[in-house]
């Protein structure tokens, strides 16, 4: 985890999910383990595309993850995701995670990651369907 690039001003997309960082999920120096935040920003990120795809979705690739700083037990997780393409099939979102720190009284919230997750849409026989709208 390097040092993160200049922070937007504020986090970019709508707040779709915020979770408390919790002991059970870090690693043995303490930090939170990546792959939970990574399913957090999943989870966050099918909620745009469920509703755009009108049903269930699958999420087949994360793109450009980085993670600029670290999380702590107890730090409060806002999660915010906004769409930035779709296909035929599928739904590109982009997806934030901000932290505020419990250790400090009314922290300033800071971009810890951020990456781009594409959900395609599924039917009931679990095979990509065409997204609503679109022509087929």
């Amino acid at each position: 985890m390097g040092e993160a690039p200049e922070s937007p001003s504020g986090p970019q997309g709508r707040l779709v999910g915020r979770v408390i960082a919790m002991p059970a999920d870090t690693n043995p120096e303490g930090d939170i383990f990546g792959g939970w935040l990574l399913a957090q920003m999943d989870l966050a990120g099918a909620t745009p595309a469920f509703e755009m795809a009108q049903g269930r979705c699958a999420t087949i690739a994360v793109d450009g993850m980085v993670f600029h700083q670290p999380v702590a037990v107890g730090d409060e997780v806002s999660l915010h995701a906004e769409v930035v393409k779709t296909g035929r099939t599928s739904i590109r979102v982009h997806v934030e995670a901000w932290k505020r720190s419990r250790n400090e009284a009314r922290s300033q919230a800071v971009r810890v990651t951020e990456g781009v997750f594409t959900y395609v849409a599924i039917g009931p026989d679990k095979k990509p369907r065409v997204l609503p709208g679109v022509a087929a």
